[in-house]
C-alpha cells in the first residue's frame, strides 16, 4: 500500500511541476504571438520568466531582429531595410512597466506629440521594441514585438497611416543601460522611433 501511495504522490508532484512550468524558460508553441489586447503580459509570480497564459506564448520560430533586420508584421517585398532608418530628435521614446506592453498615461501624451509630428511629416516609420535583460531571449523578443505593436496601434488610432509603419523587436539585444538595477532596466523597456524619407 505504501508503494502505491508513494508512486501516486510522486506522479502528482511530477504533474504539478509540469503544470506550473519552469520559472525561467517559457514553453513555446508553433503559433505566432497575438496582437496586444492592452493587457499586461505578467508571468506567474510577476516576473518575465514566461507568459501567464498559453495564448500569449512566443512563437517557436520568432525571428531574431539581428537575423532578419526586419519585422515579421510586414511583407518582405514592401519592407524597407532597418539600416535605412535614422533617429529624429522630435520623436521621443516611450517606456513600459516591467513585463508589460500597455501604454502608460504619460507615454500616451508622448505618443500624441509623436503622432502630430508624424502626421505633418510623411516619412516611413520604424518602431523598435526593446526589453530589459530579465527573461529568456525568446520571451523578450515576443514581448518587444508586443510593445512595438501596441505603440503602432496607438499611433494608427491618432491618424498615422499603418502602411507607413514597420515594427521590429530586438528583445534584450540593444540595451541603453547595462547596469544590473531597476533604474537601468527601466531605460531598456522602451519603444524607439526611427524614420526614413519616402
Amino acid at each position: 500500500m505504501r508503494a502505491v501511495t508513494g508512486i501516486a504522490l510522486t506522479g502528482l508532484l511530477v504533474a504539478g511541476s509540469i503544470a506550473s512550468g519552469c520559472a525561467r524558460r517559457p514553453a513555446t508553441t508553433a503559433t505566432a504571438a497575438p496582437a496586444p489586447s492592452g493587457a499586461a503580459v505578467t508571468a506567474p509570480g510577476g516576473g518575465t520568466a514566461g507568459p501567464a497564459d498559453a495564448s500569449i506564448r512566443p512563437a517557436a520560430s520568432t525571428p531574431r531582429a539581428s537575423e532578419t533586420g526586419r519585422s515579421a508584421m510586414t511583407p518582405a517585398a514592401s519592407r524597407p531595410a532597418v539600416k535605412d532608418f535614422a533617429g529624429v530628435g522630435d520623436l521621443v521614446d516611450i517606456y513600459f512597466d516591467f513585463d508589460k506592453y500597455d501604454i502608460r498615461p504619460g507615454d500616451a501624451r508622448t505618443l500624441e506629440s509623436n503622432a502630430r509630428w508624424l502626421r505633418a511629416n510623411r516619412d516611413l516609420i520604424l518602431i523598435e521594441g526593446h526589453c530589459d535583460a530579465r527573461g529568456t531571449n525568446e520571451y523578450n523578443v515576443a514581448l518587444g514585438e508586443r510593445r512595438a505593436k501596441s505603440t503602432m496601434d496607438y499611433l494608427v488610432a491618432q491618424g498615422v497611416a499603418a502602411s507607413r509603419i514597420t515594427i521590429v523587436s530586438y528583445g534584450e539585444e540593444r540595451p541603453q543601460c547595462v547596469e544590473n538595477n531597476e533604474a537601468c532596466w527601466s531605460k531598456n523597456r522602451r519603444a524607439r522611433f526611427l524614420v526614413k524619407s519616402q
